[in-house]
């Protein structure tokens, strides 16, 4: 597999050519076993689930690790888990698809059965608080809970834990990490944090964004009101929700813009670099991601990065997170396209600022039926807009079963001999296009992933289609320099 770094906006492998990634999320957040007092967690994937990933054209994945499946006792690395990883990154590496290792957390830790995961008890510096059980939303500690929110503001400052600090701890064992995995083929990069958390200034942003949503519901003049109580009594919700649209939601956002920016800017940041540091003692391997903030996935800017390492910007690239308010509800199939734009735009202004490739860490959803079916289809062609790879969030073993992966499976660049200028896939033609600027003659062929035997390849090229795993195929074209454009029937 060929090594993966960036150049300016674009992913580019060994070759130089622009490379392009679609996947899913893997993330096992373990199970709390009673008589053990502890989570229990999977160690390694098995094989008919990589196979079958690559079978429905994925080619990333990105792989969740908790802080606490590996590190139960300070200094203590659990190497029976980190096997499992060592063996997903084998099967990953045997059926071609690339892994990027992803710290997970949600409200900083499990403690104990709670509803989050992340860090091990003896990391939760609490101040004496105890954690609560969400009683409506998993979320909720992020907004009320003193404990978690002491836990992210202790973690910021670096606070002495068992000998030394908490972040430096955190830092040293993803040096471990790089030590270990730096070197394998299958690796793409390492997800620091998942959404990091501000900590108290967060229960601070959450009532900021309340107050702003209240006041913009009795003050815009386009929420009509009588519209909106007939609709929801009527049962009418798509049309409720609408009115609740993207410059709704930028609106109220902009409430928590003060907070956000100083958080990135003076915490995440300087984390980011120290983590990254650390890292880059071990390897000079895999691509350095930058997550937004948890509440830059509500259409607040993120001021996180650039990363640098003794006074060099690093190998890096930006993982926005972005869901429709909708998400994790039954009401998920009147998710609304134009607050997820507003989302993603904004994330688009971000990677400007940075000058990094995107790949979209989380996205998605799931409901009920196919009704919501045109809500990912709008995400994945904003996507495909931009030129951004992702990881849909999230692989259950059942997914590859439900209808959701005939919108996955689908027709992409996976490398390309140039610069693309677009790429789009024509659901109703059933029709795949790309368009490239090759400058220079190139040692390997663009190639194209298709769901199924094309039709027609109508390329300028010498065109080549292979077999790829299960019923889909690698549509190889080898092309002079100039610019080309590549149409498939399929």
């Amino acid at each position: 597999m060929e090594r993966i770094t960036t150049n300016g906006r674009r992913f580019v492998d060994e070759h130089g050519r622009e490379r392009i990634f679609n996947g899913v999320n893997i993330c096992d957040k373990g199970q709390y076993i009673p008589v053990l007092k502890r989570r229990e967690y999977r160690y390694g994937q098995h094989e008919e689930i990589i196979r079958a990933l690559a079978e429905n054209g994925m080619n990333i994945i990105r792989l969740g690790i908790v802080w606490d499946a590996i590190e139960h006792k300070p200094g203590v690395y659990d190497e029976a888990y980190l096997d499992g990883v060592q063996k997903t990154l084998d099967l990953c590496e045997k059926y071609g698809i690339y892994a990027y290792l992803d710290m997970h957390q949600d409200l900083y830790s499990g403690f104990g059965d709670g509803d989050g995961d992340g860090a091990p008890d003896w990391a939760c510096l609490t101040d004496g608080h105890r954690y609560k059980k969400a009683k409506f939303v998993w979320a909720e500690g992020y907004f009320f809970g003193k404990a978690t929110q002491r836990c992210f503001d202790n973690f910021w400052a670096n606070r002495p834990c068992r000998g030394r600090g908490v972040q430096d701890a955190f830092a040293e064992l993803w040096a471990h990490l790089a030590e270990r995995f730096g070197d394998h083929p299958a690796l793409f990069g390492f997800d620091l944090l998942n959404e990091p958390f501000p900590g108290s200034d967060g229960g601070k942003v959450f009532q900021k964004l309340v107050g702003k949503v209240a006041g913009a519901f009795f003050t815009d003049k386009r929420i009509k009101k009588s519209a909106l109580i007939r609709d929801a009594v009527s049962g009418n919700f798509k049309d409720a929700f609408d009115q609740f649209d993207g410059a709704f939601l930028t609106k109220a956002a902009s409430a928590g813009h003060a907070l956000i920016e100083k958080f990135d800017k003076e915490r995440y940041t300087p984390f980011l670099n120290r983590v990254s540091a650390a890292i880059r003692a071990k390897t000079p391997n895999g691509i350095l991601f930058i997550d937004n903030c948890y509440y830059s996935n509500l259409a607040i800017p993120c001021h996180a990065g650039p990363i640098t390492v003794n006074g060099q910007e690093e190998a890096a690239c930006f993982a926005p997170h972005g869901y429709d308010f909708m998400v994790d509800t039954p009401l998920y199939k009147y998710a609304g396209n134009s607050r997820v734009d507003a989302i993603f735009s904004t994330h688009a202004r971000a990677q400007e600022r940075l000058n990094v490739p995107v790949l979209v860490g989380e996205w998605g959803g799931a409901s009920e039926g196919t009704d919501w079916f045109p809500h990912i289809q709008y995400l994945l062609d904003f996507f495909d807009a931009h030129r951004w790879s992702q990881t849909y969030w999230c692989f259950n073993e059942g997914l590859l079963k439900e209808p959701i992966m005939q919108q996955l499976n689908r027709p992409a660049p996976r490398a390309v001999t140039g610069t693309i200028e677009c790429y789009r896939h024509d659901r109703t033609a059933n029709t795949f296009t790309l368009i490239y600027q090759q400058d220079q003659p190139f040692d390997a062929p663009s190639v194209i992933y298709a769901p199924q035997q094309p039709k027609a390849v109508h390329t300028d090229g010498v065109c080549a289609v292979r077999p790829n795993f299960g019923s889909g195929c690698l549509i190889e074209i080898t092309t002079a320099p100039g610019r080309h454009e590549v149409i498939i029937e399929l």
